[in-house]
């Protein structure tokens, strides 16, 4: 019963995971990315209050969760 509810928190953090990364904004934005990105990379000092850093966050503690239920998982079914 364990395993199934672990299997189950595991395929859904997996998703949440996917979904996270996906609705990030790419690095790599062309010659004008680059130039308004040093704009705000000068005005914008609340860089981990905007979507982008919620985001980044958000992506760190569900792999954090991913890879330990992942880990749960393996020494389970061992």
């Amino acid at each position: 019963m364990l395993e199934l509810i672990l299997t189950i928190v595991h395929v859904v953090l997996a998703v949440i995971l996917i979904a996270i990364v996906l609705f990030q904004s790419g690095s790599q934005e062309g010659l004008s990315g680059s130039i308004a990105g040093g704009a705000e990379t000068f005005f914008g000092k609340n860089k981990a209050r905007s979507m982008d850093g919620i985001l980044a966050k958000g992506t760190a503690v569900v792999a954090v969760l991913f890879i330990i239920t992942s880990l749960v998982l393996f020494f389970i079914t061992k």
